[in-house]
């Protein structure tokens, strides 16, 4: 798979909820994935996206996530 890290500018947790709360597409917050080293982790305010979807459905779900990312 081909994955995509960006920064989500809010909570990654708050982001993956209602991303997929109001456009039905499923990503993980990248907290999940890494672990805290000196109180940091570092895939805290990110989320991963897994772009292993046909090339529409990859291209439906960005055109979701930008209307999202409009609404914050």
């Amino acid at each position: 798979g081909f994955y995509l890290w960006p920064k989500t500018g809010i909570s990654d947790e708050t982001f993956a909820l209602e991303l997929k709360r109001q456009q039905n597409v499923t990503v993980l917050p990248g907290r999940y994935l890494s672990r805290e080293i000196d109180g940091l982790n570092p895939g805290a305010g990110r989320v991963r996206m897994a772009l292993v979807a046909s090339l529409e459905e990859c291209i439906e779900g960005a055109k979701r996530i930008r209307e999202f990312v409009g609404t914050l």
